[in-house]
């Protein structure tokens, strides 16, 4: 069954420039092509190609996109990397083997930067995003109780389970549903956004896989307390002998604490922490889509997960669930790190951490906004209306920012702050501190505006803008 909607007949059909005729505005072009079905006739590559880049000048501008945590901004010379690779599938190392090594490099760099007890004893591999690499991880989490418990489950009275915090990333509820695992998730309370390290261990038992923290929470952009939740799981251990491990997420953080918060342990120096994994896509600053998923060594992913398969030539291992993928991304990776190094980086992010910072601040300056985060963890801040505001809510300012190209998303809290509707903004690489005034000053014009009005406005606040991670 198709996920989208079947086309409405009575759409009007794509219109045709004469201009698009290769050679005669009077020939060649004079029917639009269908929309819904193949034309029945090839076309001129130059007139392809304009209809579908100008059917694309409707989408927003990714630099102003303030929703995504995506890279979308990248050197040319990663560009021209890109376009010379497109062509490779990385599945196929042995056709690709320098390829093939560049991947391996990079995971060696992520083992070390991660601060893994043997960089070279660590296994991990590439992947289409955090997503995927999430369900490696889980799988690999499920696979180790399941070895650890093999005498009763499978059976009705041992049903694995998952403990993360609410505000995870919905692949972890898709992990949970697709590999029939309990979900269990720490409510939101009070000013406490992500998950609680006690509430987390509370809610342990025998049949627990293992328990996600996040580095950080797409929410409102703070690091969750994987140092106290290890110590929490400590204690557990020592009180009821449960050794439940710990992933971590780290989606963004990952590409962020390493070099912004050298001193805040929450990788592989704490021992019950087994994986990581990280978006190359987001602060690894390559264009979509590419992931990293990293295990502590080779004992923490379960050797029947690994796939061997004799393929294009070549007795390859595999523990992707994507198969068949082009390298540019990786080979992007390999560049990016190449190219900025850990000084490099630095550099790259405390700049994204000032500007957010720096706009966090002029936002509260205003008096219309109350912030709950400040970009002091991810370059991420997340605001909601002053106490006393009531002439417009974060939905209408979403809708009036779009008005000016800004796309910034409002959207409601989870369990247990489904009271609480914040906007957030993401400031990434190419979010710049001009574009940061130009922002300000976009607010700061419509303010007066919202001001006169004598209730909110935005209706249907589920159409009014989306969340994206």
């Amino acid at each position: 069954m198709p996920l989208h909607d079947a086309p409405r007949r009575d759409e009007r059909p794509l219109s045709v420039n004469p201009f698009l005729g290769p050679a005669s505005p009077l020939g060649d072009m004079t029917e639009a092509p269908p929309k819904h079905r193949l034309p029945d006739t090839p076309m001129a590559p130059a007139t392809a190609y304009q209809l579908v880049h100008d059917e694309l000048m409707l989408d927003g501008n990714a630099r102003l996109n303030l929703a995504t945590f995506v890279t979308t901004w990248m050197e040319p010379e990663a560009g021209l990397l890109m376009a010379e690779c497109r062509d490779k599938n990385m599945i196929d190392k042995d056709e690709y083997p320098r390829t093939a090594e560049l991947e391996r490099r990079c995971v060696s760099m992520l083992a070390d930067l991660w601060h893994a007890p043997d960089p070279s004893a660590a296994v991990g591999c590439s992947t289409t995003g955090s997503s995927e690499a999430c369900m490696l991880a889980g799988m690999a989490l499920k696979r180790r109780w399941a070895r650890r418990n093999g005498d009763r489950y499978p059976s009705k009275d041992a049903r694995p389970n998952l403990v993360m915090g609410v505000n995870v990333q919905v692949c972890w509820e898709k992990f949970c549903t697709f590999w029939e695992v309990e979900a269990r998730q720490v409510p939101m309370e009070g000013d406490r956004f992500h998950l609680d390290a006690r509430a987390a261990a509370a809610m342990c038992d025998e049949n627990t896989i293992g328990v996600v923290g996040v580095m950080g929470s797409t929410f409102d952009g703070s690091y969750e307390p994987v140092a106290g939740l290890c110590a929490a799981l400590d204690e557990l251990q020592e009180r009821t002998g449960l050794d439940v491990p710990v992933h971590v997420d780290g989606a963004s953080g990952a590409m962020i604490a390493p070099f912004l918060d050298e001193d805040l342990v929450w990788d592989f120096r704490l021992p019950r922490v087994t994986s990581i994994n990280t978006s190359g896509h987001k602060y690894g600053l390559v264009y979509p889509g590419v992931g990293w998923a990293l295990w502590r060594n080779a004992d923490a992913l379960p050797e029947e997960l690994v796939f061997r398969v004799n393929y294009l030539g070549g007795d390859m291992p595999t523990f992707a669930l994507n198969f068949s993928r082009p390298g540019a991304q990786v080979v992007a990776q390999y560049y990016t790190f190449l190219r900025l190094g850990r000084d490099g980086y630095r550099a790259v992010q405390q700049a994204a951490r000032d500007v957010a910072r720096g706009l966090a601040g002029r936002i509260g300056e205003t008096g219309d906004f109350r912030l709950l985060t400040r970009g002091d963890e991810l370059p991420v801040f997340a605001f909601t209306t002053a106490p006393g505001v009531t002439a417009f809510d974060v939905f209408d300012v979403s809708r009036r920012m779009r008005e000016n190209g800004w796309l910034v998303p409002a959207y409601t809290f989870p369990a247990n702050r489904q009271d609480l509707s914040v906007l957030r903004v993401v400031c990434r690489n190419g979010f710049s501190e001009d574009l940061a005034d130009l922002f300000a000053e976009d607010l700061a014009r419509l303010l007066p505006e919202l001001r006169r009005q004598q209730r909110p406005l935005t209706r249907d606040r589920n159409a009014a803008t989306g969340f994206h991670h």
